[in-house]
């Protein structure tokens, strides 16, 4: 049975989905991403005094994103607490202190900075509850401000989810709407295993409804964002919307594509992605990352070894990023990550059986 979750965002607050049946939702009105995720913080905080934040700049400055906003004032500067620049040594603190039975919210400015505390994330917090059988957890959450867009470059403007979902022992998730961005924040929170929560920068101005309150998304279960007949297009993060303006203007064409919003890269919602390439009998897998061993082979695979193969009337798509560094050049940096009118090519030229 597929495990597709569909949520709406114009559901009346008593129909918005929860997650774990815990959540205390009250009414919905819209918030930015970015406020969606402070608030997801707040909450967790206010709930359990065991939360805590970390980071470069999350405390006066108020976050390089501005998302830790005031949160030092309110909860003070031992539970919001301003790291060295030194992501490796921070993110060991941050694994210890998990293993005492905190909870710790660490935040990087940049995605990229992360390759400079993989041995903390990949060597120990992904391996130690295996390598102590099953005696300690580490319940650690890592945000990410990742992706292209605003100028910054190489080095500050890399997709690499795909690195981290690679890893046994951490769960990686990329919300695409301020709703889901909230939701997954809060699962991760309570999740007794490390998250890697990765949020595009150019989503953090995005308005979407968001409850007030406590609500769960799962981790691990995909979204269905509009039905279709002709083409499955799976989507991550802000292609999930770059792919539903793709499938607007592809309905005035008389193709209908189904998109679904990946939400988790580890766990991944193979279930989800074969019923319904089972239901178009094609598949576009869109994502900002290098096409190249990116999210888009894994999905590919998974249904090469399913019984949705046998449903396929074309050949599996993949739209990803180039083989190459992202440009600070702003025509080039588009031009180096999937936009629109080249998804729209893609889904056309599939379904017509031009390749």
């Amino acid at each position: 049975m597929s495990t597709l979750i569909e949520t709406r965002p114009a559901q009346r607050p008593q129909d918005v989905f929860a997650g774990d049946g815990r959540s205390h939702v009250s009414r919905a009105r819209e918030l930015t991403y970015a406020q969606a995720i402070q608030e997801a913080l707040a909450i967790a905080m206010e709930a359990d005094e065991r939360v805590f934040l970390m980071g470069e700049d999350i405390g006066i400055y108020g976050g390089a994103f501005q998302v830790t906003g005031d949160l030092v004032q309110r909860f003070g500067t031992e539970r919001v607490m301003d790291t060295p620049i030194s992501e490796l040594g921070a993110a060991g603190v941050a694994v210890g202190a998990a293993l005492t039975g905190l909870r710790p919210i660490f935040e990087f400015q940049f995605s990229d900075f992360s390759t400079l505390a993989m041995e903390q994330i990949v060597n120990q917090a992904a391996k130690l509850r295996f390598m102590l059988g099953g005696a300690v957890s580490v319940p650690l959450v890592m945000r990410f401000p990742s992706g292209s867009g605003t100028g910054a470059a190489a080095q500050h403007s890399q997709s690499l989810e795909a690195w981290f979902a690679h890893v046994p022992g951490l769960k990686v998730v990329q919300p695409a709407t301020p709703y889901d961005a909230k939701g997954c924040l809060l699962a991760a929170i309570a999740d007794p295993d490390p998250v890697m929560i990765f949020e595009h920068k150019l989503l953090y101005k995005m308005k979407g409804e968001v409850p007030e309150g406590h609500y769960t998304v799962p981790l691990g279960k995909a979204r269905l964002c509009r039905p279709g007949r002709d083409v499955t297009v799976v989507a991550t993060s802000i292609m999930v919307h770059r792919s539903l303006a793709a499938a607007e203007e592809l309905a005035d064409e008389g193709i209908e594509a189904e998109v679904i919003d990946l939400r988790s890269l580890r766990p991944l919602d193979r279930d989800a992605l074969a019923a319904s390439v089972k239901r178009t009998h094609r598949l576009v897998c869109v994502y900002e990352g290098v096409k190249t061993l990116g999210i888009g082979a894994e999905l590919s695979a998974s249904i090469a070894e399913s019984d949705a193969f046998d449903y396929l009337d074309a050949p599996i798509l993949r739209l990803g990023g180039a083989e190459c560094p992202i440009p600070y050049n702003p025509e080039l940096e588009k031009a180096a990550v999937p936009q629109t009118p080249a998804i729209i090519a893609a889904v056309r030229n599939l379904v017509r059986g031009r390749r």
